[in-house]
């Protein structure tokens, strides 16, 4: 059998094992019979754009799966608000009842997470962790919205955001008065406090005690139905998310943007500096695609990617000044724009305050990437001095053999590992040793080296 019926033979095969494959991964895993079964995901990080999705998908697949509950593990610092309402619609939407756990230890659930702890049905914390600070503070200073944007628009941004507090605390029956003072006053509770408060449930140092104390009881989801839970010794089905969510969510932080910046700044450095590599260019390229992505679903300054930017091409045009005061420029206004890249102020997102470009991050990327790009530079202004050492001005004054007698109107010389036609103005033996003085086409005029 030839090789094309071989390969004709494997397509007929292997495509519809890799079509079956394909929908079976689209098909939502179904909760089997018998023992409980409760799907899982967990939010660690921001809360954005790609993880608002993930959870809203978590809902969506617990629900077609069938399965028990839903559990969440939380341990967020806070984000986006669009995002935070899309899992909060989720949640309260939900005909799967939605565990959530703070944990483990060490984990909390800060401001934006306020919001979906509040809109789960049974809320688990573990000791050691903390809950609160949902009142909107300038992402870098700490400042108060009424500094930052007027008396008028403070008092609209935390209304709506007391509002909305308010209303799932109600909708879930817990502690509504804490909820508006986690938003209005910024009050955080220990995992111990906010069980006495009635904002959380249980305490529980872990997801499997967790499930077994939530066991028999019953919650009431969506459309008003209410659903006794069966979750002791349950098999937990972890829900992946989807290659876009996992990419949003892990580029979704200020230290990420400003790092890729950066790296599509030396590759540009790189691939300027020596035309033809390609590869820099397109890690370059690459890294500002996924920079720009990164920071359409962050509250980054506009501003600070001007400054990124400039920096990126001041550094770029060192290459062909080499005065040394662009370069500089470059690497200040990199820095400048790390500095500055979180937005001083968005009604739109719910953070605490570590969620910058740290100075513990900033200082040693941006001096490794300066010293890398000047490095660079440096070289390619060395090679730029050196003699030039291919084409026809490459050959002036370079020694070599003659093959054969060379006159005024023909001759044969070895040099630069290459045979080349030759005249000289004098008659030269052959195995003379010769000097290139000049080159016209592919002729080339030599001179006699007399030893």
């Amino acid at each position: 059998m030839d090789s094309r019926r071989t390969g004709k033979w494997a397509a007929l095969v292997l495509l519809p094992m890799f079509a079956l494959g394909l929908l079976a991964a689209t098909v939502p895993t179904r909760a089997t019979a018998g023992a409980p079964s409760v799907a899982r995901c967990e939010l660690e990080g921001v809360v954005d754009t790609g993880s608002g999705a993930y959870l809203a998908d978590c809902v969506k697949r617990a629900e077609q799966g069938a399965y028990s509950a839903l559990l969440v593990r939380l341990d967020t610092p806070g984000g986006s608000l669009e995002a935070t309402r899309t899992i909060v619609r989720a949640f309260l939407g939900s005909t799967v009842p939605v565990l959530v756990w703070v944990g483990p230890s060490g984990a909390r659930a800060g401001s934006a997470g306020v919001f979906i702890t509040l809109a789960s049905n049974l809320v688990a914390m573990a000791p050691g962790t903390n809950l609160g600070a949902a009142h909107p503070v300038i992402g870098g200073t700490g400042a108060d919205p009424e500094t930052a944007g007027g008396s008028q628009f403070a008092r609209k941004v935390e209304n709506d955001a007391v509002a909305f507090a308010e209303s799932i605390a109600h909708q879930r029956g817990r502690n509504a008065e804490w909820a508006a003072s986690a938003v209005k006053d910024s009050v955080a509770a220990s995992a111990e406090a906010a069980l006495a408060a009635h904002v959380v449930d249980h305490l529980a140092p872990s997801e499997t005690e967790f499930l077994a104390w939530a066991d028999g009881r019953s919650v009431e989801v969506a459309g008003g139905d209410s659903v006794r839970l069966s979750t002791r010794d349950a098999r937990l089905v972890e829900l992946a998310p989807g290659l876009s969510q996992r990419l949003i969510h892990a580029l979704a932080h200020p230290a990420w943007v400003y790092l890729l910046f950066l790296m599509a700044a030396l590759g540009l450095v790189v691939e300027l500096s020596h035309p033809g590599g390609i590869a820099p260019g397109v890690m370059g390229a690459v890294a500002l695609v996924l920079a720009l992505i990164a920071s359409s679903v962050l509250p980054v300054r506009t501003g600070a990617l001007v400054l990124l930017l400039l920096g990126a091409m001041f550094i770029a045009a060192e290459l062909f000044v080499t005065s040394g005061l662009l370069g500089l420029a470059g690497v200040v206004l990199l820095g400048l724009g790390g500095l500055f890249l979180v937005d001083e102020f968005n009604p739109h997102w719910f953070v605490d305050r570590s969620f910058r470009v740290s100075w513990a991050w900033l200082i040693p990327t941006t001096v490794v990437v300066a010293g890398a790009a000047a490095y660079v530079a440096w070289r390619s202004a060395q090679t730029r001095r050196l003699p030039q050492r291919g084409g026809d001005a490459g050959l002036v004054g370079e020694e070599g053999t003659t093959l054969a007698p060379v006159t005024p109107e023909s001759g044969e010389v070895f040099v630069h590992g290459e045979r080349w036609r030759a005249t000289s103005p004098s008659n030269i033996q052959r195995g003379a040793h010769v000097v290139v003085r000049r080159v016209e086409g592919l002729t080339l005029f030599v001179d006699e080296v007399k030893p």
